[in-house]
């Protein structure tokens, strides 16, 4: 399952990572009781199908480290919320919770961009920025269970404000919210270059959302591009960073925004090589897209589950 702060989704996964079936409910974001009130009922509608082992359950927040507890999520009313017992009472099969970038990113890497390498950094770049690592074959979680929270990593001292609290975080240069920033500052400076993106918005740039600067950016408008080209350089430095401490073999670029393709990895990939301290001495990390999309958060959180069971 993947609950984030508007939808449920869950999943029959089989032992392939092929999604068999899948149920959608809204999320009642706000009420502890009525959240898992939508997670029990959309585990009943595939276990009166299908032969359901265990559940995992892909959550936007903090969850500790014995991947039981929710500690903190952002969007969702679940403080200190005992989840994994609460479910398994209710549904009477074992529970894994775990962070929905992780379970993504160990989708990637069993049956996605990542097959085959033993050392991967996934990175969810949608609305904010998450992650997830994988070092010998093992998601890192941490002495407490939040580790990967990579979108906050200060990129800029003093920078950009974040809904985290701190100040210039590496989501607020290289997100989605980042790349409609700056197709609105660059209308602002420069609105003739940007015929067909303003089309899109129906004259208002207002309006303008990441789908639409996508959708721009493939039709070769400028403006549109050059949000790309900005939002992938920030992306790539942050790559640099994080190899700096991980040294992985591979990173894999997801999320939402990904879906524009190389409009992304290209730049992204370029400032990467570009900034990686000791370049021309040191082999130099392949970057991907992930190949999963949206769907990556159900099929890692069943393998979990399973794999735990």
């Amino acid at each position: 399952m993947d609950v984030g702060g508007t939808k449920v989704a869950a999943g029959a996964v089989d032992e392939c990572g092929t999604i068999v079936a899948t149920t959608y409910r809204d999320t009642p974001a706000d009420d502890v009781l009525r959240i898992e009130n939508a997670i029990v009922a959309a585990v009943g509608e595939l276990t009166s199908k299908y032969d359901v082992e265990a559940v995992g359950i892909g959550a936007a927040g903090f969850i500790d480290a014995h991947r039981s507890t929710v500690m903190f999520a952002p969007n969702l009313a679940w403080r200190d919320e005992p989840l994994q017992a609460s479910l398994q009472r209710r549904l009477r099969l074992p529970v894994v919770i775990e962070n929905d970038a992780n379970a993504a990113a160990w989708a990637e890497v069993r049956f996605g961009a990542g097959r085959g390498a033993d050392h991967v950094e996934t990175v969810t770049v949608g609305t904010v920025i998450g992650g997830g690592i994988v070092v010998n074959g093992q998601l890192l979680r941490g002495q407490f269970g939040a580790a990967a929270e990579i979108g906050h990593l200060t990129i800029i001292p003093d920078g950009r404000r974040c809904g985290c609290g701190l100040r210039g975080c590496w989501e607020q240069y290289a997100s989605g919210r980042a790349l409609v920033r700056e197709a609105h500052e660059l209308l602002r400076a420069s609105p003739e270059g940007a015929g067909h993106l303003v089309r899109l918005a129906e004259g208002r740039p207002e309006n303008i959302t990441g789908e639409m600067i996508t959708q721009a950016a493939a039709a070769g408008d400028a403006a549109a591009l050059r949000c790309f080209e900005v939002v992938g350089m920030w992306l790539g430095r942050g790559l640099s960073g994080l190899a700096a401490i991980l040294d992985p073999a591979l990173f894999v670029i997801g999320g939402g925004v990904s879906a524009a393709g190389e409009v992304l990895r290209a730049p992204a990939s370029a400032a990467f090589a570009a900034s990686l301290t000791g370049r021309g001495h040191r082999p130099i990390a392949e970057v991907r897209l992930a190949e999963l999309g949206a769907e990556a958060g159900l099929v890692g959180a069943a393998d979990l589950a399973r794999h735990s069971s």
